[in-house]
């Protein structure tokens, strides 16, 4: 099992090279929101990489260049503002003011630069009088401050109406990167009279190879390694359990379903990232069918440690009045798991999460640390039995499995503990050129631990016998040495079937002559 973290580290390090890429963000009549003293219009967040061609382009000709052109900036097209009737009938009489909107973009490291407050209070977007005395803004407009690496940054564009007019037309711009890092788009306004606002429109983020966003980049190279290793893995177990054919426990069957649910799951990951890639927008139908394969694989995984922890399939043919306490809990699970993935990832594209996975994650957890007691409290008492009984090469593999687990259950509580520092750490996404790696470890354990899976209940020859044996009657130790992950010799099989044989045959004669007494009698 050596191969196994060799070739997941090798991916994560495959992984991590390459560039990073955005999307495209749409607006229909999206409404400004009142934030202190200016109405304000989030356009989207993401992490872009620099241009790796210095040469920009008019706005016509990025929009018929190739997406893996090597500039990287962000497009608007066919932004237009609306406002209300009274606000345009306020301006008409007004002779100073032409109801200003302010396109800013910023970098979150110059997220300081954007606002001011001259007494060291709350924060205020918009220049003030007393602001415009000690700083010298202009009031009524944004508050920037240049950046200390480049005095162009944060970039403003301006957009006024006209006359009376309700809607008006922002210029299809683009702004390219030369910089990389994590960008903010703002549409703000500090006109008091514009309440009301809405926008319509879209914005087109790209980097040097396409639209994907930033933290997502990565993982697309990602999920075709993992693709490749759930190849190899399958490969491998087929070989088998076509080979072993008449002897496979269903134990064994559910193992193989959860190896194609993870190849089926990694190849459409694969597939919905290189179309977003392309076109800038999630697949729908894809996405949403990625995710539920997803939730069904996991789903099925958990119940299937469930199960072995419970000796089915070595130790108790079938789980008995726990199959529908089993299957509710899968059940539940997966309803849990797919609104939760649904939620993160059907139709998102912003490299910020929304707030409403926060609530949708604490059910999902509760019902992994259900999991995880009712795993570890079986697995218990399956090992009680197998020592009662000295079934010592059962044994053996429980414990290998419980150590396997044990070390799985480690791992994830660290890396929930690194999760949580992360983003507490983290809270303008700065570090998001790692952020895929928080996803990508839950898929690389989950693969680690099917692999220790499957080397531990490889379909065999002697399958049916080691798992039932001892149903069968007391052998002797050198039967139940014979594991599910090594052939028995053609010879010892014989000599068994023989031995049953002869006392299948002892057994009838005994009956026979009881039948033939019993007939004499009633005779």
């Amino acid at each position: 099992m050596g191969w196994v973290p060799c070739c997941l580290i090798f991916a994560l390090l495959i992984s991590a090279t390459g560039s990073a890429d955005a999307s495209i963000h749409v607006y229909d009549r999206d409404p400004f929101r009142e934030v202190g003293n200016a109405y304000l219009l989030s356009g989207g967040s993401e992490g872009i990489v620099a241009s790796r061609t210095a040469a920009p382009l008019p706005a016509h000709k990025a929009a018929r260049s190739s997406i893996d052109d090597g500039r990287s900036y962000i497009r608007f097209d066919n932004i237009t503002f609306w406002r209300s009737k009274d606000a345009a009938d306020q301006h008409q009489k007004m002779e100073h003011s032409t109801g200003l909107i302010q396109v800013i973009i910023f970098e979150a490291v110059d997220r300081d630069n954007i606002g001011g407050s001259p007494y060291g209070g709350q924060r205020s977007i918009c220049c003030t009088p007393d602001l415009a005395k000690l700083e010298g803004c202009k009031q009524g407009e944004v508050i920037r401050i240049p950046s200390a690496t480049n005095s162009n940054w944060p970039v403003v564009l301006n957009v006024q109406f006209n006359g009376n007019y309700l809607s008006t037309h922002m210029d299809n711009k683009v702004v390219y990167i030369s910089k990389t890092g994590m960008y903010n788009l703002f549409f703000i306004s500090c006109d008091p009279t514009l309440k009301g606002l809405t926008m319509s429109g879209k914005t087109m983020w790209k980097n040097p190879d396409g639209y994907l966003p930033g933290r997502m980049a990565p993982l697309m190279k990602f999920y075709v390694i993992m693709a490749l290793a759930y190849v190899l893995l399958s490969l491998i177990w087929f070989s088998q359990y076509v080979r072993y054919w008449k002897d496979i426990l269903q134990l064994q069957h559910c193992i193989t379903a959860v190896i194609a649910l993870g190849l089926f799951e990694t190849t459409l990951w694969y597939f919905e990232y290189a179309h977003f890639n392309n076109t800038g927008t999630r697949p729908l139908g894809i996405t949403t069918w990625v995710v539920t394969v997803g939730a069904l694989r996991r789903t099925l995984s958990r119940l299937l440690i469930l199960c072995v922890s419970m000796g089915y399939g070595v130790v108790r043919p079938t789980l008995g009045g726990l199959t529908i306490k089993v299957l509710l809990l899968g059940v539940t699970y997966f309803l849990a798991s797919e609104l939760l993935n649904i939620t993160e990832y059907v139709g998102t594209i912003n490299d910020v999460a929304g707030r409403a996975r926060v609530f949708l994650v604490l059910p999902d957890a509760l019902l992994d640390a259900f999991l995880i007691l009712w795993i570890f409290t079986s697995l218990s008492r399956t090992l009680d039995q197998l020592q009662a009984k000295r079934s010592s090469v059962k044994l053996d593999i429980y414990r290998k499995f419980s150590n396997a687990l044990a070390v799985t259950v480690i791992a994830s509580v660290a890396w929930i503990g690194f999760e949580v520092y992360f983003k507490a750490t983290d809270p303008f996404n700065e570090r998001w050129q790692g952020a895929w790696m928080i996803n990508a470890f839950w898929d690389i354990l989950a693969y680690v631990l099917l692999c220790v899976i499957c080397y531990l209940w490889a379909p065999s020859q002697s399958s049916q016998r080691y798992a039932y044996s001892d149903e069968m009657g007391d052998e002797s130790d050198d039967d139940e040495a014979q594991s599910l992950c090594k052939g028995s010799p053609k010879g010892d099989i014989s000599l068994v079937k023989q031995d049953r044989k002869e006392k299948n045959g002892e057994s009838a004669d005994v009956s026979d002559l009881e039948d033939e007494m019993e007939e004499d009698k009633r005779e």
